[in-house]
């Protein structure tokens, strides 16, 4: 089992979304996070003033999965969440070692 983290901006969550949902995902947990990647901010003016904003707001959104999604869930966030432009985000995909569904006490897969 992996856990696949995405990092996205937050106009795409309903495209990833419907996008996941196609392939069969239903359950996904959604993060309201600010960071900043090589896009580094940007700046703004406010009341005649200049200031820059270094953490941009983004959407984290993390699924558990069977090995054997991977790749149509990775494939499903890269379609919904690209633009080819930079700030587009990251897939981060980790192992699972346990997985327990606290109300039943289901292990792993049965936990999914």
């Amino acid at each position: 089992m992996k856990l696949v983290t995405a990092i996205i901006k937050p106009f795409k969550v309903e495209e990833v979304r419907a996008s996941l949902d196609k392939i069969g995902i239903s359950g996904m947990t959604m993060t309201e996070v600010k960071g900043f990647g090589r896009q580094k901010g940007h700046t703004e003016l406010y009341r005649g003033a200049e200031y820059t904003i270094d953490f941009l707001p983004k959407i984290k959104i993390e699924i558990a999965v069977l090995d054997t999604m991977v790749e149509q869930v990775k494939n499903a966030i890269i379609e919904a969440a690209g633009s080819g432009k930079i700030g587009d985000g990251k897939i981060f995909i980790s192992p699972i070692e346990e997985i327990i569904r606290i109300r039943t006490g289901e292990k792993d897969e049965e936990a999914l």
